[in-house]
């Protein structure tokens, strides 16, 4: 274990295992879940659930990693299955460069329940104290919390397609990479590998770039800046974040720790462009309130504080126009919320956004409204039970839902949206656009209705008055 002048653990730099390759499978896909985009647009990611034909029909080929390129005339996948099937509860986060980062859960994390920096894992040494943990908000309490980090463009927020099984230890890649992050004092610590998977010829390469271990640990919404975790230690009540990789994918000697966080945090929303402020749904004293981290000065703030008693959880965040959508039950119910980041007007909850029968969760936001959060249109999926989903365009300045049909097998809820560009909705075969809805017209202003003036005899003048230029009128008045 290596610590800093400032006590702050770093997990060791040991030698990056060789990369593997795995051969792709022939297999039909039937379902799909976890679709995240990067956040420039370009990639996307997601577990695929194989079906192998065989001489008794098609029989179970389990879940693997699946990449899509978006950037084309038309979406197309590329599979990258390891050297045995994907655990359900693998995580999955697309980078920029086209790599795939992977977090898998493997099982305990030995010596890691007493912070000793002795034991190992795969070959690989125990550092410091717990990575701290959160939940990524996807289809949390039933699909309440559900982030739109899929989004692209400033709408952070992460959200798995579907509601994904429970997490089961998935086995490791072969070779031993970095070390583990281990926290102290944690009874149910989990060690969960991070790798890097690429196209590597026919079949997959692997870089296993290093491990976290404890009670849950969860992969932040994509970020043009990196790639992010969090980690909860349940034993300390602690939330620890950690840079995983830099834009370009390289992760130096392991994940690095940045900051840790009293409570228990999930959700994730990027609040600028710069990487800095980050918002996490803190839950401490029963209550969950939505924090501000910053990542530079390691400071936590208040970011929603509606009431004392109330649940305050932050959705989606648009950096641009500062727009927050936000789900709250500060009104007695939990509803849909708006405010503007750094503003001190109050959240609204507007009426319109309570569909009866219907649970809308935000998926992306228009970027490039500078200051603008009013004409910020949000994208919202609109669920029903038995599974039936629609489009719904909104904007804080209106006050109605401008409805969409959204596509059968939409791979969502995930959308990207661009600067400069429609709002797309990807499905295995193409990226479905749709325009902003158009700005209504202001309503026509409701002028009074026009007095009738009767014509009356003036009286007859004395005399007619003498209009001369001005610099020829007398100066003294004329009689």
């Amino acid at each position: 274990m290596t610590v800093d002048t400032t006590g702050t653990p770093q997990a060791p730099a040991l030698p990056v295992a060789p990369a593997t390759t795995t051969a792709a499978p022939t297999a039909h896909v039937p379902r799909r879940t976890g679709f995240t985009i990067s956040a420039d647009g370009a990639y996307a990611a997601c577990l695929a659930e194989a079906t192998v034909p065989s001489e008794e029909g098609e029989g179970g080929g389990g879940w693997y990693v699946e990449r899509w390129s978006l950037d084309g005339p038309e979406p197309y996948a590329v599979a990258l299955p390891a050297t045995q099937p994907e655990e359900p509860g693998t995580q999955v986060l697309p980078l920029p460069d086209g790599r795939v980062l992977v977090r898998r859960e493997v099982g305990a994390a030995n010596g890691g329940a007493n912070g000793g920096g002795n034991g190992a894992w795969n070959g690989g040494g125990i550092a410091g104290r717990a990575a701290v943990g959160a939940e990524s908000g996807a289809g949390a309490e039933g699909g309440a919390e559900d982030r739109t980090g899929n989004g692209v463009g400033g709408s952070g927020g992460n959200s798995g397609a579907d509601e994904e099984p429970s997490a089961a230890g998935a086995g490791p890649d072969s070779g031993s990479g970095a070390g583990v992050a281990a926290g102290p004092g944690t009874p149910a610590a989990v060690c969960h590998d991070l790798s890097l998977l690429y196209p590597s010829g026919t079949g997959t390469g692997t870089q296993r770039i290093g491990a976290l271990a404890g009670s849950d640990v969860r992969l932040l919404p994509p970020a043009p800046f990196g790639a992010f975790a969090t980690c909860y230690d349940a034993g300390g009540g602690v939330t620890s974040l950690w840079q995983l990789c830099d834009a370009g994918g390289g992760s130096g000697g392991g994940p690095v720790h940045l900051v840790t966080v009293p409570g228990r945090c999930t959700g994730g929303a990027w609040l600028d462009r710069a990487g800095r402020l980050l918002a996490l749904d803190r839950e401490m004293d029963g209550r969950t309130k939505a924090v501000v981290v910053d990542l530079h000065a390691g400071q936590v703030s208040p970011l929603l504080q509606l009431t004392e008693d109330s649940d305050d959880r932050l959705l989606l965040a648009e950096p641009d126009s500062g727009l927050m959508i936000v789900r709250s039950d500060a009104t007695g119910e939990a509803r849909l919320g708006w405010g503007v980041l750094g503003s001190r007007h109050p959240v609204r909850f507007p009426d319109t956004l309570r569909v009866a029968g219907a649970l809308l969760s935000p998926v992306a936001a228009q970027p490039g409204q500078i200051l603008t959060p009013e004409a910020c249109v949000v994208a919202f999926r609109s669920a029903v039970p038995g599974g039936g989903s629609s489009l719904a365009l909104w904007r804080p300045g209106e006050r109605r839902l401008h409805w969409r049909p959204a596509p059968a097998d939409w791979l969502g809820p995930a959308a990207r949206w661009l600067p400069r560009s429609p709002l797309h909705l990807p499905t295995p075969t193409a990226l479905h656009p749709y325009d902003p809805p158009p700005v209504a017209a202001p309503a026509p202003l409701a002028l009074p209705a026009p007095r009738v003036v009767r014509a009356r005899a003036l009286p007859p003048a004395r005399r007619p008055l003498a209009v001369l230029p001005l610099q020829k009128a007398p100066l003294t008045p004329v009689a």
